[in-house]
């Protein structure tokens, strides 16, 4: 009995360690959130861009960022409470909610990048509300909103095939893309688009139709594929998305003509 008492108590001392642990090396992480809050609060946000990761910034402007506050009503920022905690080398994840000074709560989650200049957020998601469709993860983004995702991709390419240019296109794409492919890359590859002659802008007057149910893969990456009902063609998609900053980025742009 003595002994798996001793075996009990160990237990017990190990996993309050392993608690303690979480809370030590995610302690950074919660002081930069609540820097953030605070200048959001303070309505500071110039100061609270600072936070960013450099990859959300270079994907956001400030005058993006600053709309995306107003929107969801987080600069009303009381105290912070994180449920969820969690780091793996120089990521990290905090999910919990905000309180706000009007007696809302906002359920939230942060993810984190480490550089040189300690921990930044890297994404900011909050939950749509209202009444969702159940699916495999919560990020799901909602039917309209996918809607609006493979429109302004529409457009933006579009856009680019006009100008025969993917310069402003370019900004659409996550920064894991960028960062193995260029602007003389993408230009390559869709320039028999730029020779069609065709004005894509038109697909703007359809709504895209999903021939699958849109998913998340295990790393994160939803896949929605489809087509605009164009006549006499249809104008086909794969599109690959991943969250950055503060929304779904291009990972990919996979289109076709038939």
């Amino acid at each position: 009995m003595k002994t798996l008492l001793k075996i009990f108590l160990g237990i017990v001392v190990l996993f309050i360690l392993g608690i303690g642990a979480v809370f030590f090396f995610t302690g950074d992480m919660v002081e930069t959130g609540d820097k953030f809050f605070q200048a959001l609060k303070e309505n500071n946000i110039s100061q609270a861009y600072t936070h960013l990761a450099e990859d959300f910034r270079s994907n956001t402007k400030e005058s993006e960022f600053k709309e995306f506050v107003e929107k969801n009503s987080i600069a009303n920022f009381k105290e912070s409470s994180w449920e969820e905690r969690s780091i793996s080398g120089g990521r990290g994840v905090l999910t919990g909610s905000i309180s706000t000074e009007s007696g809302g709560v906002i359920p939230i989650k942060l993810s984190f990048v480490k550089g040189d200049n300690g921990w930044k957020i890297y994404s900011i998601e909050k939950p749509s509300s209202g009444f969702l469709e159940e699916t495999e993860t919560h990020s799901m983004p909602s039917e309209s909103e996918q809607i609006e995702l493979i429109k302004r991709s529409a457009r933006e390419f579009a856009v680019a095939v006009n100008k025969k240019s993917c310069a402003d296109f370019y900004s659409m794409f996550s920064s894991t893309f960028r960062q193995q492919f260029s602007i003389e890359k993408l230009d390559e590859a869709y320039r028999s688009f730029y020779d069609l002659g065709v004005d894509l802008l038109v697909l703007q007057q359809y709504s895209p139709v999903f021939d699958k149910k849109p998913s998340i893969d295990e790393n994160g990456v939803l896949q929605i594929t489809g087509y605009f009902p164009t006549e006499p063609n249809k104008f086909y998609f794969d599109q690959k998305y991943i969250y950055e900053g503060l929304g779904w980025k291009l990972l990919g742009y996979s289109v076709n003509i038939k």
